[in-house]
């Protein structure tokens, strides 16, 4: 890719999806007007180009002057990436939050009035937490990554290389924001418990420590490994290879603990007194959820798998094409 093309690609990450393809052609255009009115002067092409971009500056200051946005608390670098995160998170947390909630307080048979504060009281925790957490990740990265330091004026050595899609920016600080929510939820689960006025938990308290220690690990290897594809810029077939491992990890940790996952007293509690109701509630839910929560985390752990090893196939054929191309062009 040349500077320019690279200068536009950096603009354009901070632009929203639907004004992108003009304002990507309107800048495009306008660079290469600039150059041409340098390379009739007399200067060189390169010389041109790289003085036409030093001048516009940041790219990311630029589209933010396009599109009018005022960027507060979190800058143009990351504010975009900051907003789509946080929105993803909202729609991912805050039902699982309202249905969890609701439905331990239907189990545990209070009344609608009760069911309602309590969903609502949680949801709204819930909100401010995702808000709060989200944005001190991404304040203090800000504050403390290499474009705030005294790093002198902008220049086009300092523009971004592309990244493909999956290995975004946004996409491992959604996938260690996640990990960090789901210990979390396994750590309260043990601690506190879900349901209000009973100290048990939903997992089987069986599973602490070890199988709850290596489902730790594992999670953090897949934080490690999104933070590895970040850096990188695109997926490869080794750490494909290695999201491979993982997921299957995942899987046989699953089917290692088997009827085991959930804890029967937790239903037992929720149900109440009548132990022919207790007996059938407990079998019914037990095999129930173990069924939904296995399948649904096999089926993710499988697309998860595939899904990387296509990213990575793409990424290499496009890697092949830009080397023939280089060849070419020498």
């Amino acid at each position: 890719m040349t500077l320019t093309d690279r200068y536009v690609d950096a603009a354009m990450r901070t632009v929203p999806e639907k004004q992108r393809a003009d304002l990507s052609a309107e800048l495009a255009a306008s660079i290469a007007d600039q150059i041409e009115a340098r390379t009739d002067s007399g200067e060189v092409a390169d010389t041109a180009e790289r003085a036409v971009l030093t001048e516009l500056g940041d790219p990311e200051k630029l589209a933010a002057g396009y599109t009018g946005r005022q960027l507060h608390l979190i800058g143009p670098r990351y504010y975009l990436d900051w907003w789509r995160l946080l929105k993803l998170l909202m729609w991912i947390v805050l039902p699982s939050v309202a249905f969890g909630v609701a439905l331990g307080q239907i189990l545990s048979d209070a009344p609608v009035g009760d069911i309602v504060g309590s969903t609502v009281a949680a949801v709204l925790t819930a909100v401010l937490h995702v808000a709060f957490w989200t944005t001190l990740v991404f304040v203090i990265l800000e504050r403390t990554g290499h474009e705030t330091m005294d790093a002198g004026p902008w220049t086009p050595d300092r523009l971004p290389e592309p990244k493909q899609h999956g290995a975004t920016f946004a996409d491992m600080i959604a996938s260690i924001v996640m990990t960090l929510i789901l210990v979390g939820a396994i750590i309260w689960d043990q601690l506190i418990g879900f349901v209000v006025g009973h100290r048990v938990s939903f997992l089987n308290p069986q599973l602490w420590p070890v199988a709850i220690i290596v489902l730790f690990v594992i999670m953090a290897a897949g934080a490690v490994l999104a933070v590895a594809v970040h850096v990188r810029g695109r997926w490869s077939l080794p750490l494909a290879a290695v999201n491979a491992v993982l997921g299957l990890a995942v899987i046989g940790l699953l089917v290692y603990v088997g009827g085991a996952l959930l804890n029967p007293v937790f239903f037992e509690i929720v149900a109440g007194a009548d132990a022919a109701l207790v007996h059938r509630l407990v079998t019914w839910i037990i095999a129930g959820a173990i069924g939904i929560i296995a399948g649904a985390i096999g089926i993710i752990a499988v697309w998860d798998i595939i899904d990387a090893f296509l990213k990575a196939v793409r990424a290499q054929r496009v890697g092949g094409r830009a080397r023939r191309v280089g060849v070419r062009g020498v």
